[in-house]
């Protein structure tokens, strides 16, 4: 049994987190908000599971690090700074990041890596995705998650091949499509919890590799799975991928 701290405790999946916990086996430690004493709750847990906002990440690192816990993120919408601030806070703490802590995409990612490093450049890659109308962060962090394997699976960055917003404020002529390119699309409506499928097409024949999340709690599992996994590690930086052993 784990004792589960989470920031972000009162937004959906801190929530979700939050409800399945005992089913689980595990403690919740407690949950802390915009404004809370997340240094405190750090001191009150085995590991701390944060889905806030990237505003609150610096707060976040320091607190784990002076409780000398582990820390889950799965906070969505981070820059390069954000990252950076990982990197060195892992020195100090076991942290895994992740865009998505569910399971079945967590193998997803690992089959479009696979596939992507066996298919040339002449298969088109494109990253659909659809979420809530709520969501405010696009592409989604799962979607561009999906596109760091394809691209790590090519040998390339993703910065420099992601093509994205094609429509160039409807103007419709647009160009062709560059070789090599990742491309995004992202759509927003009702309340779907999350469907990406990735598109590998090439010249008379397409693959199709997609995951439909039918209910939050399944990224709950996934994060309590990655929390609880995380505890006695050496510190340093990991991802869902090694609570999978991929």
């Amino acid at each position: 049994m784990a004792r589960i701290g989470i920031v972000g405790s009162e937004g959906r999946m801190g929530q979700a987190i939050a409800a399945i916990l005992p089913e689980l086996g595990h403690e919740l430690a407690g949950g802390v908000d915009k404004g809370g004493d997340v240094a405190r709750l750090a001191d009150a847990s085995d590991v701390l599971v944060d889905f806030s906002s990237p505003g609150s990440l610096e707060a976040n690192l320091h607190a784990a690090i002076g409780a000398g816990i582990p820390l889950v993120i799965g906070t969505t919408g981070l820059e390069e700074r954000h990252h950076r601030a990982i990197d060195d806070a892992a020195r100090a703490v076991p942290i895994l990041q992740t865009g998505n802590t569910s399971l079945g995409i967590t193998l997803l990612s690992h089959l479009v890596q696979e596939a992507a490093a066996r298919l040339g450049e002449d298969w088109d890659i494109e990253i659909v995705e659809m979420h809530h109308r709520h969501k405010v962060d696009a592409p989604s962090g799962t979607a561009l998650l999906l596109g760091e394997a394809a691209a790590s699976g090519r040998g390339v960055e993703l910065a420099e091949h992601r093509e994205s917003g094609r429509g160039h404020e409807f103007g419709g002529h647009t160009g062709e499509r560059a070789p090599g390119a990742i491309g995004f699309a992202a759509l927003r409506g009702g309340t779907v919890a999350g469907e990406h499928s990735v598109i590998m097409a090439g010249t008379q024949e397409r693959l199709t590799f997609a995951h439909s999340a039918e209910d939050r709690s399944i990224f709950a599992r996934g994060a309590a799975r990655a929390a609880q996994w995380l505890i006695g590690r050496e510190p340093g930086r990991y991802t869902m991928r090694d609570v999978l052993d991929l």
